[in-house]
C-alpha cells in the first residue's frame, strides 16, 4: 500500500442518528456549514514520510475535572508508539483525544493543541467527524456489528462516508482489506456469514479491516489484545507490525512485554493519587524506557516495584 492523500480534515459536513463505523456508538454530530470552503484551511498532504503527530500542553477536562494535563509528544510517522502506565492515569483519554472520541462524552474538552502535519485537530472549523474519519479507533474488546455479515462489517464506514458505490469497487475493498487485516483466507468463503459467529481474534481483526476501509491516516487501539488469547495475541501483534510500514500506530497496552515487543517509542503515563490528573512522565525509544529510563518513577514501574 502507498501513503494516500485525502480530502481536508476540516470538510464541512454534518452526521445525524448514525453510527461510528469503528466505534458501534450511537453519535449524533451537528457541524456548521456556512463556513465558506474558500475560508477554510484545508490540511497538508503527507509527504512519503506519513503522517506524524505533534501534541503540545494538551490538558483534558472532563467538566471541570482535569483528567490528563500537560502531555505534549511527538508520535512518529509509520512507527508503532506504545502508551502504558498504571490503571486510571489517563492514557485511554489521552489515546481517544487523538480523533476527538472522547468529546462524545458531555462535557468533554482540551486545552493545547494536537497537530497532524500542521494542522491542529483542534482548531477553528475542524470537523470532529471528519477527523475521526481519518483517524481510526480498534477498541478493547471486539465489537463486530452483530446483524451485519463478515462483508457489510467491512464496509459499514465506507458506506456511511460514501455515495452508492458499485458492487465491483466494494468487492474489491472488502478483499484489499481483509487481506491487509490477515483475515481474507480465513473468511474468503463465508463473507454472507455473520461476523459475531468469528473467534475473538478473528472479530478483532475484523475490526481492524473495517478501520483500514475507510482508508484513514492514524490507527488508534486501545487495548486491542486484552481480551483474547495468546495465539490471537501474537496474530495481532503481527499484523500490527505489518501495518506500520502503512500507517501511524498509536496503542494502549497494559501488556510491558507486548509494548516491548511491537513498539518503536513508549510513553509512560502516571498518576500522583485519586482525584489527580494524569501526567506523561517519560517517552522515548521502546528500548531505553525498558531499559535505562531516565525517570525513577518509570524505572519502577517497568520493573515490576509499583503498578
Amino acid at each position: 500500500m502507498s501513503v494516500r492523500k485525502h480530502p481536508p480534515y476540516d470538510t464541512p459536513a454534518t452526521l445525524t442518528g448514525t453510527a461510528d463505523p469503528n466505534s458501534g456508538a450511537q453519535m449524533t454530530e451537528s457541524v456548521d456549514t456556512t463556513q465558506s470552503p474558500a475560508t477554510a484551511t484545508p490540511i497538508r498532504t503527507a509527504e512519503p514520510a506519513g503522517f506524524q503527530i505533534d501534541v503540545t500542553d494538551l490538558d483534558i477536562y472532563y467538566g471541570d475535572f482535569l483528567a490528563v494535563e500537560g502531555v505534549s509528544m511527538t508520535i512518529h510517522a509509520r512507527s508503532i508508539t506504545a502508551l502504558i502506565g498504571p490503571s486510571g492515569c489517563g492514557k485511554s483519554t489521552f489515546l481517544r483525544s487523538l480523533n476527538r472520541m472522547h468529546e462524545v462524552i458531555s462535557g468533554a474538552r482540551v486545552d493545547g493543541e494536537v497537530v497532524i502535519n500542521g494542522q491542529n485537530l483542534y482548531g477553528p472549523g475542524v470537523d470532529p467527524v471528519a477527523v475521526r474519519r481519518k483517524i481510526g479507533m480498534v477498541f478493547q474488546r471486539p465489537n463486530p456489528f452483530p446483524t451485519m455479515s463478515i462483508y457489510d462489517n467491512v464496509i459499514a464506514g465506507h458506506k456511511l462516508n460514501s455515495k452508492r458505490t458499485k458492487r465491483s469497487v466494494t468487492d474489491d475493498l472488502v478483499e484489499k482489506s481483509l487481506r491487509s487485516a490477515n483475515l481474507w483466507e480465513e473468511v474468503k468463503d463465508r463473507l454472507d456469514r455473520p461476523g459475531s459467529g468469528l473467534s475473538g481474534g478473528q472479530q478483532q481483526r475484523l475490526c481492524i479491516a473495517r478501520a483500514i476501509a475507510v482508508s484513514p491516516d492514524v490507527l488508534l487501539m486501545d487495548e486491542p489484545c486484552s481480551a483474547l488469547d495468546p495465539i490471537s495475541t501474537l496474530a495481532i501483534e503481527e499484523l500490527m507490525l505489518t501495518l506500520k510500514d502503512d500507517y501511524t500506530i498509536v496503542i494502549v497496552t497494559h501488556n510491558m512485554q507486548q509494548a516491548a515487543r511491537v513498539s518503536n517509542r513508549t510513553g509512560f503515563f502516571s498518576i500522583a493519587g485519586t482525584g489527580k490528573p494524569g501526567k506523561l512522565i517519560e517517552m522515548d525509544d521502546t528500548e531505553k524506557i525498558f531499559s535505562n529510563p531516565a525517570q525513577q518513577e518509570t524505572q519502577d514501574y517497568v520493573t515490576g516495584r509499583f503498578g
